[in-house]
């Protein structure tokens, strides 16, 4: 377990180093400084990208094994209640990790976690349920894409609006 843990954090280490070697880099291209906020901003979006992979591979697992066990019902839009399922129980997962890795609380920081719990719902929910439901249905209905694919598609919307969600009113400080 802690040799686990010893590989996460060196992988992570690594993949912090070229991100940030990128970020610096396209800083000096544009000729921007690149303050320590924005620099914090930045390795936050690499962490909430990182937490959000596993999130992603925990929604869509859900979101495949909801739609085969539903579509043997006959309902017509399957799709849409594997989403709502598998965004519940993501949501959960989100924001547990978020809480410990991406946004931590500092030193002497109080944070009510039921509401942001309540508030990483709603900003997920914005994204998770309402803009990727509307999506979806144009990418299955509309544009014949699969079912499949159309939460895939989705992320590269999703994913930024999450985090500026998340980050400036979730888990921002007051």
């Amino acid at each position: 377990m802690i040799l686990c843990l010893i590989l996460i954090k060196t992988i992570y280490g690594f993949i912090e180093k070229i991100y940030m070697f990128f970020v610096e880099l396209l800083f000096k291209i544009i000729k921007k400084d690149l303050t320590d906020k924005k620099r914090q901003t930045f390795k936050e979006f690499l962490q909430f990208g990182l937490v959000g992979v596993s999130n992603t591979i925990i929604s869509y697992l859900l979101y495949v094994v909801t739609l085969l066990l539903v579509s043997k019902s006959g309902v017509k839009f399957d799709y849409i209640i594997a989403n709502i399922v598998s965004w519940l129980l993501s949501v959960l997962w989100s924001f547990y990790w978020n809480n410990k890795f991406v946004f931590k609380k500092e030193e002497g920081e109080k944070r009510n976690i039921w509401a942001a719990l309540f508030k990483t719902y709603v900003s997920y929910g914005f994204t998770g349920l309402i803009l990727n439901n509307i999506l979806s249905v144009l990418w299955v209905s509309v544009l014949h894409i699969s079912k499949m694919l159309a939460p895939i598609i989705n992320l590269v919307i999703s994913i930024p609006i999450n985090f500026f969600m998340n980050k400036l009113w979730a888990f921002g400080k007051k």
